[in-house]
């Protein structure tokens, strides 16, 4: 079996890493300067489970043929588009994609292009990022990948890749039933930690230690859930009691890629995640003013940033 990662950023470079670390045939499309990169220096992890610099295969868009059995395609949503373009001739007659992409509006676009069938669902869960120097940085324990068939079939390819996964260094994985209804999960909770961390510049911690912060954040929570039960995916029980207790956390340092982005000035997933959330919310009639503000304050960073005017 032979497996193509879009990408080596944080999710790819990381999972992808731990792939061609325990011997499984991995190669790796990036663009030609983080190919230039990975073959003088390797692909670096810096991470809590232990530390690893592995020779990696790449190619770069123009080199790809149709030879890969599964592609795991990890990126943001503001470059899914060329993303799909780029992984397109690269997929087997019979291989498939997994997307580990947040949110949920990309099924649909994976979908319509390489057929139902094709298309796995899959979420990820890492605290990790591209470091200046290229090293790939884990902050913390979190390092777990969920996937399945959107039909919810056990079909042997899941359990193939879940097989892969075993000897991997620093990973756990989960093959489900259920897969939209976890995407729909984690789409509650990623709106939630992104409509209060960027909206209030500051993480989890600091905004729970403020007189109203835990009451804003569970919410929202409440919110993003019902949300959620209107499109027929109601988080279970169990998660909400989860993101609960993770939403009142004092001591916590739980942020966001979203919150990241727009500190370092640069593009961010807000139509993907909290547009997307907004639009259903206004669907079904569901009353949202701290996500509306949220997306509201984010919109306006992309106009201050398309201006010229962060500084």
């Amino acid at each position: 079996m032979r497996y193509l990662v879009l990408g080596a950023g944080g999710t790819g470079g990381y999972f992808g890493g731990r792939l061609a670390e325990s011997g499984a045939d991995v190669t790796f499309l990036v663009r030609d300067g983080r190919r230039k990169s990975l073959s003088e220096q390797g692909l670096r992890i810096e991470s809590p489970f232990g530390d690893a610099q592995i020779a990696v295969k790449t190619v770069v868009a123009a080199e790809v043929a149709p030879v890969y059995d599964a592609v795991i395609l990890t990126c943001k949503s503001y470059d899914l588009d060329a993303a799909v373009a780029a992984i397109a001739p690269a997929v087997a007659s019979n291989g498939y994609v997994l997307p580990f992409l947040n949110g949920i509006a990309h099924i649909d676009v994976l979908n319509e292009k390489f057929g139902r069938h094709r298309v796995l669902g899959g979420t990820a869960k890492i605290q990790a990022t591209i470091m200046p120097d290229g090293a790939i940085r884990q902050f913390n324990d979190w390092r777990t990948l969920t996937f399945g068939e959107q039909s919810g079939e056990m079909t042997e390819r899941v359990r193939a890749l879940a097989a892969l996964f075993e000897p991997a260094k620093g990973v756990e994985v989960f093959v489900v039933a259920d897969i939209v209804q976890r995407m729909w999960e984690k789409l509650v909770h990623l709106s939630t930690a992104a409509t209060m961390t960027c909206l209030m510049r500051a993480n989890v911690g600091e905004i729970v230690r403020t007189p109203y912060g835990r009451e804003l954040f569970l919410d929202q929570l409440r919110c993003g859930a019902a949300i959620a039960a209107a499109n027929g995916h109601a988080p279970s029980t169990a998660f909400m009691k989860s993101w609960e207790e993770t939403f009142s956390q004092q001591d916590s340092q739980y942020s966001t890629s979203m919150l990241r982005d727009i500190e370092r000035g640069g593009l961010t997933e807000v139509e993907h995640i909290l547009g997307f959330m907004l639009g259903k919310a206004e669907q079904a009639k569901i009353p949202c003013n701290t996500l509306l503000l949220a997306y509201t304050n984010v919109k306006a960073f992309e106009q201050r940033r398309a201006a010229g005017r962060l500084s």
